[in-house]
C-alpha cells in the first residue's frame, strides 16, 4: 500500500531547494600530482562569487577574491599549472599570469596589457629543467574584433620577464607540451572554420605527426621513452594511439581501438580522460550509449575496472595509483584515489568527497538510458528521470508534467551523473529528460556530424520526438510539455516553441534568438562554429533566417520564460531582448530576467538559485498549481498572463 500524501504533480514539498543545490557545492576542476606525491586541485565555488579556488591536499592555495581563470576562448580552463609546490595560474580580474611561491601571496610575472585583459594565458606546461612555461597565449588588440584576436604559443619565463614566441599563424592553438627531456615540444593547432572536434593537427617541432582533415587529434602526451600518445577519432570513435619517432615523421600506432569515446568536446582547456603509467599500463575512460566507464589496458586486453562511476571528468597518474574526478546517479563529483593491483580495483580512497547532503537518497530519481525513434527514420537518446519523492505522489489517473532539458554547445551531451538541477524538478513531481539529440558527443563521430548544417533541425525533431515519445508510453502528460535549455539548448527552446505547438511553454537560459546575429558578434572561437552548423554565411544567409526564432515570433503561441547573463561576451543580452520583445508584442506570456554581473552561464550562488526559482514560478503559473509555501518563492512577473 503507498501510504504517501497525494498532491498534484509540481506542488510536492522538497527538501531539494534552489538553496540547497548550490549550498557548499562545487564543481570540481582538473587534478594534478606534484613532484613531492602532493595533490593540487580546482574548485568553483558559487558560494564564493563563482570563484576558482586551487587547493594542495585539502588546503587552499590562493584566498578569496583571488580567482584562477583564464578567459582564452571565453569558456577558459587550463588556468593554472604546478611544479615543485610553486602555483602559476591565470587571474580572472587582469588576465595576467600570476606565480605563487610556497607560503606566499601571488606575483604577477606577466605585465599589464595595453587594453585590459587584453592578454590572456592558458594551458601551461612547464619544462622538464624548470626554467621556462610553454603556454597558450591569446591577444585582443584595441579595436579590433574576432578576425583580429591573435592565438599563439609561447614560452615565458616561470619567474618572469622574457616571452618567446614559439607557434604563430594557425588560428588557434592548444595543449603545448614539453617532451620528457625537454628537447622536444609538442602542440595541437587547427584553422576556421573547423572546431577542434572537427579536425585538428598534432605537430611536434613544426612537423606534422597525425591529425588534418576530418581528424580531431586530441590530448597528446610525452612518455619517457620518447613516444607521444594522444586521442583520435580517425576510426569514427576517439580512441589512444601513440606515435613512435624515428626516420622522417616517424609512425603512428593504434593501441585502444573500440567504439567508444575516449574524449569529450574540447571546449575548455585542460581535459584528461587517460593517464600512462611507467610499466606500461595505461588507464582510460570511455564513453559509450552516454555513459562512461574506466577501464585499464594492460598492453595486450582491456579490462574495465570494477567502479560504480557513471561520469568521469579527468583522470590523473599518481605513482600505481589512479586519481579521478568522478561522479554516479545518486553521487556528485568527488576527487578519487582509485589504488589498483594489476588490472583490478585494489581500493578507493576519497580524497575530496561530495558535499554531505541532507536528505535520504529516496528523493533522488535515478536515470533510465533511452534511446527512441525521431525523423527520418533516426534513433536518437537522452536520460529519463521518473518523478521521486518517499513523502508525496501524484493523483491517481494523472501524469507528471515533463520537462524537456537540452544541453548546450550544441555539441556537448548530457551528464550522467547527480545533477541537483534535475532532482529540484523530480522531487516537486515533474518527469525529466536530458537529450542527446543529433550532434551530441559519446556516439562516435557520424552521429556527432549528423548536425552538420542541420542545427535547428535534427536537434529540434529529437526534442520533439522525445516529449511525445515520453508521452505516448504513458510515461508523462502530454498537455504539460515543457522544455528548457541554455546557450544552444535556449536557441532549440526557442526554436522548438517558434515551429512547433508540442510543448505548452519554454524557458530559454542565454539562448540564441538571431543567427545572423550570433555569426556577426560572436568571439573568435565561434565565429565561424555556424559554417559547420548551418553553412557559411552570407552565402547560406536563408538559412539563418529561416532557422533563426526572431523571425518566426508569429509561430510563438505558448507562454515564455528568458533568463539572461547582461555581460555574455557569447550570446550578448540583445538577442533575449529582441525575442522577448517580439514575443511580449504578440501579447504571449513573456518573463524576463535579467541577471548583473554574470557571463555565459550563471556561477554566482544567488543567481542559480533566482534562476531556478523563477522558472520554477514561471512554470506554476502557466500550468496552474500551487507551490510549496514553505519555500517562499515570489512569483516571477509575467507580462500578458
Amino acid at each position: 500500500m503507498d501510504d504517501r500524501a497525494v498532491l498534484p504533480y509540481g506542488s510536492w514539498p522538497t527538501p531539494v531547494t534552489s538553496e540547497l543545490v548550490v549550498s557548499a557545492s562545487v564543481t570540481l576542476g582538473s587534478v594534478v600530482v606534484d613532484t613531492d606525491g602532493s595533490t593540487w586541485w580546482a574548485e568553483l565555488r558559487p558560494d564564493e562569487a563563482g570563484r576558482t579556488a586551487i587547493v594542495r591536499d585539502g588546503v587552499d592555495v590562493i584566498a578569496a577574491p583571488w580567482n584562477a581563470r583564464t578567459a582564452v576562448h571565453e569558456y577558459g580552463g587550463g588556468a593554472w599549472w604546478v611544479r615543485d609546490g610553486v602555483l602559476w595560474f591565470t587571474e580572472w580580474s587582469d588576465q595576467r599570469l600570476h606565480r605563487v611561491d610556497p607560503g606566499a601571496e601571488p606575483v604577477a610575472i606577466t605585465s599589464e596589457p595595453d587594453v585590459p585583459r587584453g592578454v590572456r594565458y592558458a594551458d601551461g606546461d612547464v619544462h622538464p629543467n624548470g626554467s621556462r612555461i610553454a603556454c597558450v597565449r591569446e591577444r585582443h588588440p584595441a579595436g579590433g574584433g574576432p578576425a583580429d584576436v591573435v592565438n599563439e604559443v609561447v614560452a615565458i619565463s616561470t619567474d618572469g620577464g622574457d616571452v618567446e614566441v614559439l607557434v604563430s599563424g594557425p588560428d588557434f592553438v592548444s595543449d603545448p607540451c614539453w617532451s620528457a627531456d625537454g628537447s622536444r615540444l609538442a602542440w595541437l593547432e587547427w584553422d576556421h572554420p573547423d572546431m577542434p572536434w572537427d579536425s585538428t593537427r598534432l605537430m611536434v617541432d613544426g612537423e606534422l605527426v597525425a591529425g588534418g582533415d576530418a581528424e580531431s587529434v586530441v590530448q597528446p602526451r610525452w612518455t619517457s621513452d620518447g613516444a607521444l600518445w594522444f586521442a583520435s577519432d580517425r576510426t569514427g570513435w576517439c580512441n589512444l594511439y601513440r606515435w613512435e619517432p624515428g626516420d622522417g615523421t616517424g609512425r603512428v600506432v593504434p593501441v585502444v581501438i573500440v567504439d567508444a569515446e575516449v574524449t569529450l568536446p574540447q571546449w575548455v582547456f585542460g581535459h584528461s580522460r587517460y593517464a600512462l603509467f611507467d610499466d606500461g599500463r595505461v588507464v582510460v575512460a570511455l564513453r559509450s550509449a552516454g555513459i562512461d566507464r574506466l577501464s585499464v589496458w594492460d598492453g595486450t586486453a582491456l579490462v574495465d575496472l570494477d567502479l560504480p562511476y557513471t561520469s568521469v571528468e579527468h583522470v590523473t597518474a599518481a605513482g600505481t595509483d589512479v586519481l579521478v574526478v568522478a561522479a554516479t546517479p545518486v553521487a556528485e563529483s568527488t576527487i578519487s584515489r582509485v589504488r589498483l593491483d594489476g588490472t583490478a580495483v585494489a581500493g578507493i580512497d576519497v580524497l575530496r568527497p561530495a558535499r554531505a547532503l541532507p536528505l535520504d537518497a529516496a528523493w533522488f530519481s535515478t536515470p533510465e538510458s533511452i534511446t527512441f525513434p525521431s525523423a527520418d527514420g533516426r534513433r536518437a537518446h537522452g536520460l529519463h528521470y521518473p518523478p521521486a519523492s518517499p513523502t508525496h505522489r501524484g493523483p491517481d489517473g494523472e501524469r507528471p508534467p515533463l520537462l524537456v532539458m537540452i544541453h548546450g554547445g550544441p555539441t556537448s551531451a548530457a551528464r550522467p551523473m547527480l545533477q541537483m538541477k534535475a532532482q529540484y524538478w523530480t522531487s516537486r513531481g515533474f518527469a525529466v529528460v536530458d537529450v542527446n539529440y543529433g550532434g551530441s558527443t559519446g556516439y562516435g563521430r557520424q552521429y556527432r556530424e549528423l548536425l552538420h548544417e542541420r542545427w535547428g533541425v535534427v536537434d529540434v525533431e529529437d526534442c520533439i520526438a522525445a516529449a511525445r515519445w515520453l508521452a505516448e508510453r504513458g510515461s508523462v502528460d502530454a498537455d504539460r510539455l515543457c522544455i528548457t535549455g541554455g546557450s544552444a539548448g535556449g536557441f532549440t527552446t526557442l526554436a522548438c516553441l517558434a515551429g512547433d505547438d508540442t510543448f505548452a511553454a519554454g524557458a530559454s537560459h542565454y539562448g540564441v534568438a538571431d543567427l545572423e546575429a550570433l555569426a556577426r558578434d560572436t568571439h573568435k572561437f565561434e565565429s565561424r562554429y555556424l559554417d559547420r552548423l548551418i553553412g557559411e554565411y552570407p552565402a547560406q544567409r536563408d538559412r539563418y533566417v529561416e532557422r533563426s526564432p526572431i523571425h518566426h515570433v508569429d509561430g510563438f503561441d505558448r507562454p515564455l520564460i528568458v533568463l539572461q547573463g547582461m555581460e555574455d561576451e557569447i550570446v550578448p543580452p540583445s538577442q533575449s531582448e529582441m525575442i522577448v520583445s517580439a514575443v511580449r508584442d504578440k501579447s504571449v506570456p513573456v518573463a524576463y530576467v535579467e541577471f548583473e554581473g554574470e557571463q555565459h552561464g550563471f556561477r554566482r550562488a544567488e543567481n542559480v538559485r533566482r534562476a531556478l526559482d523563477s522558472e520554477l514560478s514561471f512554470y506554476a503559473q502557466v500550468l496552474r498549481f500551487e507551490l510549496p509555501a514553505s519555500e517562499h518563492i515570489d512569483p516571477v512577473p509575467i507580462a500578458n498572463l
